[in-house]
Formats: C-alpha cells, structure tokens, sequence
C-alpha cells in the first residue's frame, strides 16, 4: 500500500517457536486456525525451541535454512509467523526467503480487515493497520532521495520517505478525530441511557467461545455467525426486557485473543467502551475447550487494560451440549447470588432453554431492592396508574366502590421512587391508605 512488497498469496508456511517468555500463551492450534480464518492454506508448520529470538532473523540459521528449503519444496508465496516481529526482522526474512513474511499482528489485521462491515468498524482497523505500518514504511524505499532540483526549486526539500511519513501521520490524525466522535457519540447514546435508568449488559469472551450466537438467540437479531475466529467485528446493540428490570440494552462486542497487540486494544478502544462503561458483564466461555481456563486468563488481562475489570460479572458456559448430558442450571454463591450460568447457545436458539435461567441471574444481579407490596390508589390517581402498567409493575388490581383501586406491585423500588418523584406522591400514603392487612411484604433480593 506505501511501499513494495513481494505479491502474496494464500499457500503459507507456518512458524512456531517455544520461547520461555510465551510458554503458556501461544497455541500452534489456535495460530492454525487464525490463519484458517484469514483464508490462507497452511501446508506446513516449522517448529523449534529457543532460550530468544535471533536478532536477525528471529529463527536461528539453521532453521531459516529449513524454511527456505520448505518455500521452495512448496513453491509457498507467505510465510507467517505466530510471534510478533521487528521491521528489520521482517525485512531480513523476506531478502532471504524471497517471499512475503507476516507476522502474527499483521495476521490478526488482515483477519479484521476482512471483517469489517461497519464505518466505525473499517476507521478502527485501517487506524490499527497505519499504526502497525507506520514503523516498517522504510523497507520498501530504495529511493529516499527526491529533493526537487533546478532555478528557483534548489532547497532541503523533503524525501519520499518523509513525504509518505507525513501522510501517514496525516490519515492517523483524521483516522483519530473521526473515532473521536464516534466515541463522542457513544458516550451521548449511554448518558441517555443512565438517564432513563436503562442498564447495559455487554457480551465479552474469548473469541469464538459463541457470544453472537448467544446474542442471536436472545434478541434475533441476525448478526453474522460462524465458526471460525474474529467472525464478529462490529458492535451491535439491542433492547431485551428483564424480569423485575424492564428495558436493558444488550451489547455483542469482538472476541479477545491471546497477546492481543496493546495498539489493537487501543484502536478498538470506542467499542471496547461499550464493555468498559457496561452494568454488567456476561463473560461467555467455552465450556468444552480444553483451553478454558486459559481464555478465560486471557480475556481478564484485556478487560484489565481497558479498565473494565472492576464491573460485576456473571459468567456464561457455553455449548454444553458438546459435554454430554447436561442441562442448564445457575450456580449461586453462599449469600444466593449468581455467579455462572450453564446453558447451550445452539440449543437456546432453537427452544429457548437456558434463556429464561439466564435472564433470571441478570435481573438478580442487576436489581437491589424489589418493592413487592399492595398500595391503594384514589381515583384520581390514573397517571402513575398508567405508568405502572407501562412498566408491568401491576401483579393484581381491585376496584372498590368509592372508585379507588388496590394493586399489588412488583418493580425495582429506585423506580418506584422515580415515578412518585414525578407524580409528587408520597410512597408511605399510599401504603397507609390500603386496607388493613391487606399489604404483601417487600421482598429485598
């Protein structure tokens, strides 16, 4: 794009090496199926140990000569990496071998380049994809010395190098204003929100655990599902209504990987909000990977660098189904509250079990004190009437003769307090004005 780079192609070699530093993060299988899903065809993996990288080459020689030789049996036209490299290291591998070389930051990249469908989608990769160029823009120049020439021309000038440099620079600045505003705007979207006391719940996890596939059963909401990594990119939102909350926004975010390059995390940082600024996170996991308990480490580390460790959490097994016999069920700590859910996103999809349970635990974690009492309401009294039904606060109603009604309620009691607030009503009036013994206790959950 700013520089020449040997054409690419889809017949890739594959290298790994076990380094002390990365020796419980990276996954051959998991840098496989990475680059399953950026379309390429892995034909071989090369495999070694070392105590550091080369300088260099990042490989040793001896095994930069089995690459070469492993090239030309294949006749590959990639090599890619899954560690990341330096611009020299790059540059070096790619004299030697004669063929494009990637790293494994590139890769991620052109995973999510692929992915984008959104404007603020397609801003936030190309923003990432600058910045991750913008340190190898030498490579590709031979010809660094363009200074203008001739009367009146003669002068410092600038090189071609500076002069990509500067338009670099120029495209992240714009880049950087544009995301500013989509940020601005998001941050307007969720003001609104607090507002109008709508809880967000966000939808994080370890990418391809099936947190679309989860969100597409709750809300049909059609969004893009497959299996393969990083199949969703976008963020997207939608209204649910919760037992004992009402209205709540549920938002399906990107998946987080291992060693997710820190200017990933802040180029995506408008969307990451979404998660970050959220009243409760779902944290969806697979249950039957054999890697879970490492994804779920992975995905605390990210939610640490986006500040968004400290928000309550309930998390979500997923794909149950792969585990045998097990239906879905709620697990609750010592003082009853929730802390994991069980369920099958697939089977959710299609009648619904899991869901109900799900919401349950939300609406527990989300709701302090429930107001479950009978009040008496004088018939002049219609608007806060109406406004109860609006929110299906009303369990039961009963007229009496002189036109006044009793209603057992159920809502949380912040709400209650919002709409007496605004109807300038006295909540113990309204008690004390119902007949005797007639009242249900408030129930505190």
């Amino acid at each position: 794009m700013f520089f020449d780079r040997p054409d690419s192609g889809e017949l890739a070699i594959l290298v790994h090496l076990e380094l002390p530093q990365f020796a419980n993060t990276d996954d051959p299988r998991e840098f496989e199926e990475l680059v399953l899903s950026a379309g390429g065809d892995p034909v071989e993996m090369l495999s070694g140990k070392r105590s550091a990288p080369h300088p260099k080459y990042f490989i040793g020689t001896g095994k930069l000569e089995e690459l070469q030789d492993l090239v030309r049996t294949h006749e590959a036209e990639l090599v890619i990496f899954n560690h990341e490299l330096s611009p020299s290291q790059e540059r070096n591998l790619e004299k030697a071998l004669e063929c494009r070389v990637l790293d494994r930051t590139g890769l991620i990249l052109d995973i999510f380049a692929q992915r984008a469908r959104t404007h603020e989608g397609k801003l936030q990769v190309e923003l990432a994809q600058l910045e991750h160029m913008s340190t190898r823009l030498i490579r590709g120049w031979t010809h660094l010395e363009r200074q203008k020439g001739g009367i009146g021309l003669r002068g410092p000038g600038e090189t071609q190098l500076e002069s990509d440099r500067r338009l670099l620079r120029a495209r992240i600045k714009t880049i950087g204003k544009r995301l500013d505003k989509v940020r601005k705007q998001r941050e307007q979207g969720r003001r609104a929100r607090s507002r109008a006391d709508i809880p967000t719940v966000s939808l994080v996890g370890y990418t391809n655990a099936g947190k679309s596939t989860l969100f597409n059963a709750i809300t049909n909401a059609g969004v893009y599902v497959q299996d393969q990594l990083f199949a969703t990119l976008d963020p997207t939102m939608r209204r649910i209504s919760l037992p004992d909350v009402g209205a709540a926004v549920l938002a399906d975010t990107v998946g987080f990987i291992s060693n997710l390059p820190h200017r990933l995390v802040e180029s995506f940082r408008a969307t990451l909000e979404e998660a970050a600024s959220a009243d409760l996170l779902l944290h969806i996991i697979d249950a039957a990977a054999e890697e879970r308990l490492h994804n779920i480490e992975q995905v605390d580390l990210v939610l640490e660098e986006i500040e968004a460790h400290e928000i309550p959490r309930l998390l979500v097994y997923n794909k149950i189904d792969l585990m045998g016999d097990m239906a879905p069920r709620i697990d609750r700590d010592d003082q009853g509250r929730p802390v994991a859910v069980w369920l099958s996103a697939q089977q959710a999809a299609k009648d619904g079990s899991g869901i109900e349970m799900l919401f349950t635990a939300i609406a527990d974690l989300l709701t302090e004190d429930i107001f479950h009492e009978s009040i008496c309401l004088q018939a002049s009294m219609g608007s806060l009437r109406a406004r109860l039904y609006r929110q299906n606060a009303v369990q039961s109603e009963n007229f009496h003769s002189d036109g006044s009604c009793e209603l057992e309620i159920r809502l949380p009691e912040v709400d209650l307090k919002r709409m007496l607030s605004a109807e300038k009503i006295n909540l113990q009036a309204l008690i004390n004005s119902k007949d005797e013994g007639s009242g249900v206790q408030r129930l505190a959950v």
